[in-house]
């Protein structure tokens, strides 16, 4: 009797995400291939995890890495290609199309990675997005600033987090950015590449998502802290917490991302929602949506309430493809929270933190952060509250925000 093929499954990786699904891939009996870029080539890989390990030139282009993926395809046949990192998303859809492999394909990619089509997609499908214009036609951006009033945020369409997002107080600020940014000599920098949105003040939530066959079938909402984009401009500690099961809040992120998802005709993997509590009407907004696991140490803060680890769970989806039914593990109903920062020193010393709820000690060079779990909501925030301040005082370095992602 012949063995069983042991499937290759590709992952691209531009920067150093998604150790936990690859040693999934390898635990499942995959033959798992990595390509990254050479700048992280020393990153720590799970190397025992890894069957091949190509880094492609910094600057390799989308085609590029198609050519070099159809070239793993010569010799083995591959099961599928798997984006880890959300400037991948769109690439790893054209590896597809290009070899004819089942997943997501570059249409349905464009609502993950283009803010402007993710909020046309999200107001269709009846989800409340805050009124925003394509940074192109000189009439309709006019009237757009006459009739929504200031202020205002220009978002490039294809970055992430809060990279290039600049608020605007005016229409002549608006005009003169729409100059300076069409002087640059990268084509994909300029104002088309934009969008303008009106400003919401409020909280910030996240939802993160585990979905199969177009359902979500597993979801965890969370609260920012500080909304992501003041942290990026001002610096500071990163905090989350997840939202209290059962509230008001809890219930309604759910049932807004699962329509979310639905409309945005994801059919499977996970997905990164964010969404803004209006602070004048207590409802809420859609801010962006990534095909991917949320950053920042939320898949941790995730495990930690729920003890479900969102990046192995991801693995098993894609392994099986929909051809086989998935089941996700039990669940618990806990709470977790993390807070975390860029620190002053390469690999600083948490030891003074001891508390019995820490979950995950954050091991990354100049980071320093703390994960923690309890049954109770209110230790979770009195811990993440303690854990700001002391790292604030303690340990923060602020370095300015980038204006394009490296």
């Amino acid at each position: 009797m012949s063995s069983p093929i042991q499937p290759t499954v590709v992952c691209l990786a531009s920067y150093f995400k998604g150790v936990e699904f690859l040693r999934e891939l390898k635990r499942q009996g995959c033959r798992v291939v990595l390509v990254t870029k050479e700048k992280f080539r020393h990153e720590d890989w799970c190397f025992d995890s890894i069957d091949e390990f190509i880094p492609l030139p910094n600057d390799a282009t989308p085609e590029y890495f198609v050519y070099s993926v159809a070239q793993l395809a010569r010799p083995r046949k591959i099961h599928t290609v798997v984006a880890l990192e959300e400037f991948d998303v769109l690439t790893a859809a054209l590896v597809r199309e290009h070899l004819r492999l089942p997943g997501m394909g570059s249409t349905t990619a464009r609502h993950f990675r283009d803010k402007l089509a993710m909020r046309i997609e999200a107001r269709n499908a009846g989800v409340k997005v805050p009124e925003f214009v394509h940074v192109l036609n000189y009439q309709e951006l006019g009237e757009y600033m006459a009739r929504v009033p200031a202020p205002w945020v220009m978002k490039p369409r294809t970055d992430v987090s809060a990279i290039g997002i600049m608020k605007m107080q005016d229409s002549e600020q608006v005009w003169r950015t729409i100059d300076m940014l069409d002087a640059r000599d990268r084509l994909s920098e300029r104002s088309n590449n934009y969008v303008l949105e009106q400003f919401v003040p409020g909280d910030v939530y996240h939802v993160d998502s585990l979905v199969e066959n177009g359902e979500v079938v597993f979801a965890g909402a969370h609260k920012y802290g500080r909304p992501p984009m003041s942290v990026a401009h001002d610096g500071g500690v990163f905090t989350t917490r997840t939202v209290e099961y059962g509230s008001p809040d809890h219930d309604a992120l759910i049932d807004i991302n699962r329509r979310l998802i639905q409309g945005l005709k994801f059919r499977r993997g996970a997905t990164h929602g964010e969404f803004i509590k209006s602070a004048a009407t207590g409802e809420f907004y859609f801010l962006e949506i990534a095909a991917r696991v949320g950053g920042a140490y939320i898949a941790e803060t995730l495990e930690a309430a729920s003890g479900v680890n969102i990046w192995a769970e991801w693995a098993k989806i894609e392994i099986l493809r929909g051809e086989t039914p998935y089941e996700l593990p039990p669940a618990r109903q806990e709470y977790g929270g993390v807070a975390l920062c860029l620190a002053r020193e390469e690999y600083p010393d948490t030891t003074q933190f001891n508390d019995p709820e820490i979950f995950y000690r954050v091991k990354k060079r100049y980071h320093v952060g703390l994960v923690v779990r309890s049954p109770e909501l209110a230790r979770v925030e009195t811990l993440v509250g303690d854990y700001r301040q002391r790292l604030e005082r303690d340990y923060c370095a602020v370095v300015p925000p980038l204006e394009r992602a490296e």
